[in-house]
């Protein structure tokens, strides 16, 4: 099972919810929760690039007592720069041009494009155990009481998320903006996602999260002809469909991402 992050700050959780929250602080986006004791966590920060699209800035890895801070083209462990691939005491670090990953043996794969994506899957050995923006990993889908107007809404939940820490600068988002229906981008992110090219997704994946959130990018861009705002959702369907064992096709072209 996986969790990721993506693009104009989508979550999807384990449970397969999908949720909007734009927090600019640290927070814990998977962390193993059962024990005083945890055996990993994953803590990220986002920050606006220099053109204005959020970017996930560091992700803090804690397996077991090794800590990992990953940058883009960087990756520290236990306060030194390593060279990649690198691998100590059941950690294995690689990364190429666009992925950095992490191998975990107790059950943790991690993956990030040095960007706007991150996706980390776990061993079921962690069901029910987990916390953070990827919700508790227990299979059972809580989106109404999550996200319809009930017990709180995502931005609450993902404030709740926030580490503290004493020489933090960052405000919470505000719990009570809410989001936009988008409904007149609904017709275009269909053709997108359904498009040819995807043919072998759309049984695997659950289309409609993808299309809501691709509308919810579609508002944000508020007619800007700005590419992150089409491809960074379309990308996440591409590598969660390949993730599921489907072959996207070739959807990228000379003029569109």
């Amino acid at each position: 099972y996986v969790c990721s992050t993506w693009g104009n700050n989508h979550f999807k959780t384990f449970d397969g919810d999908i949720f909007q929250f734009p927090g600019k602080c640290e927070y814990n986006f998977v962390s193993d929760c059962r024990d005083a004791y945890k055996e990993f966590s994953v803590h990220i920060q986002r920050a606006l690039s220099s053109d204005g699209h959020p970017e996930i800035q560091y992700i803090l890895v804690k397996i077991k007592d090794i800590t990992i801070l990953l940058k883009p083209n960087l990756a520290v462990v236990e306060g030194q720069i390593v060279k990649t691939p690198y691998y100590a005491s059941g950690v294995l670090i690689e990364s190429d041009k666009i992925y950095t990953k992490i191998y975990a043996k107790l059950g943790m794969v991690l993956m990030w494009n040095q960007q706007d994506a991150l996706m980390v899957e776990l061993d079921n050995k962690f069901n029910n155990r987990t916390c953070g923006l990827c919700g508790d990993y227990n299979g059972i889908q809580i989106y109404n009481e999550f996200i319809n107007g009930g017990a709180y809404n995502s931005i609450t939940f993902g404030n709740m998320q926030k580490i503290s820490k004493p020489t933090a600068r960052c405000e919470d988002p505000d719990e009570t903006k809410a989001l936009p229906s988008c409904n007149e981008h609904r017709d275009e992110c269909q053709r997108l996602l359904t498009s040819s090219a995807f043919a072998d997704c759309r049984l695997r994946l659950n289309l409609e999260m993808y299309i809501q959130a691709c509308m919810q990018d579609k508002c944000a861009c508020d007619g800007k002809e700005d590419s992150f705002c089409l491809c960074s959702t379309i990308s996440e369907y591409s590598r969660q469909c390949s993730h599921a064992g489907g072959r996207p096709g070739q959807w990228r072209t000379d003029t569109f991402c």
